[in-house]
């Protein structure tokens, strides 16, 4: 494969909701470049994109993937997303490397949350926006009506490069904005096209549309805006020459439509972004931390070499495959480079660019070219590979928070490490997914995105690491503490007719302040107890303290005081002040009137304003209590306290209320005292084992 300029290089991600025909949209883009000689399809399983097993037998996309052809002398690097948003993580490493984000809505079921969520990280990632409207070939589409709806959303700057002549059953027709033409596209698949100058209405309509689109090219330059006022327009040659400045600025952002399976429309996309998308140069300076964790500028022709990891996956045949991304320099086979994150050195052994699963190994990737390399030792996703004589780390992605957590129960004992080993490379692969070992809880706790991630990712855990267990609820980690003062007299004796053990402690406890902790003091007076003991009270007491004494929770926000107690010159020991220490404890526990204290959490909610008061009556029935709501842009945030124990598969109830468009964040608020009745099942809950 040739090396290509940066100029030359289109690096841009495929994002969208799901179900909009991204993967097919990308298929077809492959078959006009001559990539593949037949489409396949997402049913049939044999797209270039979706080859891993868990996609093609969900029959949706759960990985990103990497797809390269060449059009106009142009390497497009085009990076396949998922667009469920349990899937996220692939959609933000895509977005943090691309140039521009190409932005898929389907034709008939409009913009979902998914839009919603990309356009907003693509905003964040500050690379401009075009939008592909697919699927224009189905019943009922209204394609005016959409147009409406995407600027109203997206701003009055979203403009049709392309409108559908005859949407519907047998589309394969479209009125070509910059070129004044109507394209017919063949039906059989091939993407070819003619074009004839428009006429009549249609005429009428595009020349309307073609003087808009000059006055919001020319608003992007101000040069051209001088000329545009001086000449009253711009020549086609201006127009074109200013376009590509238009939409890195956003003055316009370029509406097509197509029908991806049926591939009418792609070709003319392809032109539009060999010709006028985003490039590597557009991006050629870009920020990052050096040694001394100050900010120093990358350029893309720098000397030395700095790639930024976006991706790891692990592959059966491969092992572990890191993708890059080049911000300046080269990579090449052979070369070592420095981990900046990890500071470890790395041999660069062999280099590919991919097409979904098949590879081809090349010399050298270029600064803006985007390949992939394998068997690093110690490197992940959101690491910089540089050069040693230039140690810069490049800015990571911001994943976001987990809101849906299960507990898995392994059916054989002894497979701790196998599973532990299995959570770790696949939260390797997807940062979105984090796992933990709950000491207290005696559970291993995995979080994701939603329902569906957390099966995909069990499914993956049982099949590649053969792993065999449940997912099933996760604990809470309840807290216990006390209302009231109390005291005890608690002596440990015993005699086994050799040495024996005797210790008598007398303890008072009092309620603290919440989130105080526990705290243990000594006021002995007089000879009646050994300093030396307390310690051994002390220790006792603690370990009642991590146990719990009425439901097997750990106990906070007391403080005891060891003030007296008795010991025998031969029997005391530390054993037995431990056992006296933690009884006592236990009696005091129990008259102080103890109560359970549970977690609660903060949520944030986006919800769209049709459907908040369904969002705000479910939070009221799980114990919320709203603390404010802000409105814009058609959607309502809503903050609540909601007890942890209320909020299990939230997530998946709030996508059910909202239609799919909800979504929410949680973050640990404090912890506040239950309801009575709530507590007494609790205590019922932990005694009942015993009592069977």
């Amino acid at each position: 494969m040739k090396n290509y300029l940066p100029a030359d290089i289109r690096n841009f991600a495929v994002v969208g909701h799901a179900s909009s025909g991204k993967t097919t949209l990308a298929e077809a883009m492959l078959s006009c470049a001559g990539v593949i000689n037949r489409m396949g399809t997402v049913a049939q399983g044999n797209t270039v994109s979706d080859y891993h097993d868990d996609e093609q037998s969900h029959q949706i996309s759960i990985h990103t993937s990497l797809l390269h052809c060449e059009w106009l002398d142009k390497k497009f690097n085009i990076i396949d997303t998922p667009g469920y948003l349990d899937f996220i993580s692939e959609g933000l490493g895509a977005l943090r490397v691309g140039d521009f984000a190409l932005v898929v809505i389907n034709a008939q079921q409009g913009i979902g949350v998914g839009t919603e969520q990309v356009w907003k990280y693509a905003s964040d990632f500050d690379i401009p926006k075009m939008i592909v409207v697919n699927g224009v070939d189905k019943e009922n589409v209204n394609f005016d009506n959409l147009l409406a709806t995407c600027r109203a959303r997206f701003g009055p700057r979203v403009f049709p490069l392309s409108i559908p002549l005859n949407p519907g059953p047998g589309f394969n027709q479209t009125l070509d904005v910059l070129r004044s033409d109507v394209v017919t596209y063949a039906t059989d698949g091939s993407g070819k096209f003619t074009e004839t100058p428009a006429t009549g209405a249609h005429k009428e309509r595009v020349t309307q549309l073609h003087k808009e689109l000059i006055e919001l090219t020319a608003e992007a330059d101000d040069a051209l805006m001088e000329k545009f006022f001086a000449q009253g327009g711009l020549t086609e040659e201006q127009l074109r020459a200013g376009e590509h400045a238009a939409v890195q600025k956003q003055s316009i952002i370029p509406l097509f439509c197509t029908n991806a399976t049926g591939n009418i429309g792609v070709a003319r996309l392809m032109d539009f972004i060999a010709k006028y998308g985003s490039s590597p140069v557009d991006r050629e300076h870009v920020s990052a931390i050096d040694l001394a964790g100050k900010k120093v500028d990358v350029a893309l022709n720098g000397a030395e070499t700095a790639a930024y990891i976006f991706k790891t996956m692990s592959e059966a045949q491969f092992g572990e495959l890191s993708y890059f991304r080049v911000y300046s320099g080269h990579v090449h086979a052979g070369m070592d480079l420095y981990n900046a994150d990890r500071k470890c050195n790395e041999r660069i052994d062999q280099i590919f660019v991919l097409n979904g699963k098949t590879r081809t190994a090349v010399a050298d990737l270029g600064p803006g070219d985007i390949g992939a390399t394998v068997k690093l030792k110690d490197t992940h996703t959101g690491n910089t590979l540089c050069s040693a004589k230039r140690i810069v780390s490049l800015p990571k992605v911001k994943y976001p928070t987990p809101n849906i957590h299960a507990a898995l129960t392994l059916k054989t004992k002894g497979e701790e490490d196998k599973m532990a080993s299995g959570l770790a490379a696949l939260h390797e692969e997807d940062p979105t997914f984090l796992f933990h070992v709950d000491s207290e809880l005696h559970q291993t706790v995995i979080s994701g995105q939603g329902e569906l991630h957390l099966r995909i990712v069990a499914e993956r855990l049982k099949a590649r690491f053969k792993v065999d267990f449940d997912m099933t609820e996760p604990r809470v980690p309840y807290r216990e503490t006390i209302h009231a003062p109390a005291e005890s007299k608690y002596r440990h004796k015993k005699q086994t007719g050799g040495a024996g053990q005797f210790a008598e402690v007398w303890m008072r406890i009092t309620p603290r302040d919440r989130n105080s902790g526990v705290e243990f003091v000594q006021t002995l007076t007089g000879q009646n107890v050994d300093r030396t003991f307390v310690p051994s009270v002390e220790k006792g007491v603690m370990s009642a303290c991590a146990e719990g004494i009425i439901a097997g929770y750990r106990v906070v926000d007391v403080k005891i005081d060891f003030y007296d107690g008795k010991m025998h010159p031969v029997d005391s020991k530390d054993i037995a002040f431990q056992i006296a220490g933690k009884n006592a404890f236990k009696e005091a526990f129990q008259s102080a009137r103890p109560c359970l204290l549970e977690p609660i959490i903060e949520i944030e909610v986006r919800v769209p304003e049709d459907h908040l008061g369904a969002v705000m009556g479910d939070l009221s029935s799980r114990r919320g209590r709203i603390t404010g709501t802000d409105g814009a842009d058609g959607h309502s945030m809503v903050k609540a306290h909601v007890p942890q124990k209320e909020l299990y598969k939230y997530a998946s109830v709030l996508r059910s209320l909202t239609g799919g468009r909800g979504l929410h964040s949680e973050t640990f608020s404090h912890y506040e005292e239950m309801p009575r009745e709530l507590e007494q099942e609790i205590i019922a809950d932990h005694k009942r084992p015993a009592d069977d």
